[in-house]
């Protein structure tokens, strides 16, 4: 029986698969119903390492009362902000298998609007 979960993980083992050679970071985005996670990962020498990261558990996040679209787009400013502290302006926008809609768009408009490439 495939259900959203099976599908969504096809989706994202295609993408990765057609970026792994890329020597580029990756602007992950994971969604749970409650929280939203971002990372930046860039992959050395067959391993990947995580330069910076946000999620909406991070205790300057915790406590705001939006809806989660208006946190979404605080995730991906913020992330945006970081990554052009440490001098990355070109990422791959991974969203991890979920379709580009709602809160996913929301942070990767954010994070454009602020300044990242991709």
């Amino acid at each position: 029986m495939i259900n959203k979960k099976i599908l969504r993980l096809r989706r994202c083992k295609k993408f990765r698969s057609n970026i792994k050679n890329i020597n580029k970071y990756r602007l992950v985005v994971y969604k749970t119903s409650k929280h939203i996670y971002s990372q930046v990962i860039y992959f050395k020498n067959n391993k990947s390492f995580v330069a910076l990261s946000c999620s909406t558990l991070q205790k300057s996040f915790r406590n705001l009362k939006f809806d989660n679209i208006k946190i979404s787009k605080i995730i991906g400013k913020n992330i945006a902000l970081k990554c052009l502290k440490k001098n990355i302006f070109n990422v791959v926008f991974d969203k991890s298998g979920f379709k580009y809609h709602g809160r996913i768009k929301a942070l990767a408009n954010s994070a454009r609007k602020y300044g990242l490439l991709f």
